[in-house]
């Protein structure tokens, strides 16, 4: 089974990351960007076909591991 883990920054958290990715947006001529915040993406394998059970795995994970939960949100997706 996929599933995708998707962790961004909790609003009013800094983002100099996102900050530098802006500006050189800007410093290329992409037009129309107001802001960007930046974020990771995990694509996983989950083995098995339970996504009560895969849902509850990866959410553990991301806890654990994935997201620093102080600054950070994420978002369980269980693609199938």
């Amino acid at each position: 089974m996929k599933a995708r883990v998707t962790v961004t920054l909790k609003n009013g958290i800094l983002d100099p990351q996102g900050k530098a990715i802006e500006g050189a947006l800007k410093s290329l001529g992409v037009d129309g960007i107001a802001s960007v915040r930046q974020g990771k993406v995990f694509d996983i394998e989950v083995e098995g076909g339970d996504r009560v059970k895969a849902e509850a795995a990866l959410k553990a994970a991301a806890d654990k591991l994935l997201a620093n939960t102080v600054i950070e949100n994420y978002r369980v997706e269980v693609l199938g």
